[in-house]
């Protein structure tokens, strides 16, 4: 089966979605996730996009610990 449909959500962005990540710097790659940082909404890389997710996934349960201990 053909995959006629595979990226046209991508086709009519310029440059078809490319261009250069400001977290990482690469270029020409496809920044397609958009993410508020230093009060700009910017477009990322899907590389840095999960490191931001890991990272806040990580600092979620130190937070809550956090939060737990201070309310005691």
């Amino acid at each position: 089966m053909s995959k006629n449909h595979r990226g046209a959500g991508i086709r009519e962005l310029p440059n078809h979605g490319r261009g250069k990540c400001p977290i990482c710097g690469k270029e020409n790659i496809k920044v397609l996730y958009e993410k508020e940082i230093d009060g700009q909404t910017v477009n990322i890389c899907k590389y840095c996009n999960a490191k931001l997710k890991n990272d806040a996934k990580k600092a979620a349960p130190a937070a809550a610990a956090a939060s737990e201990s201070a309310a005691e």
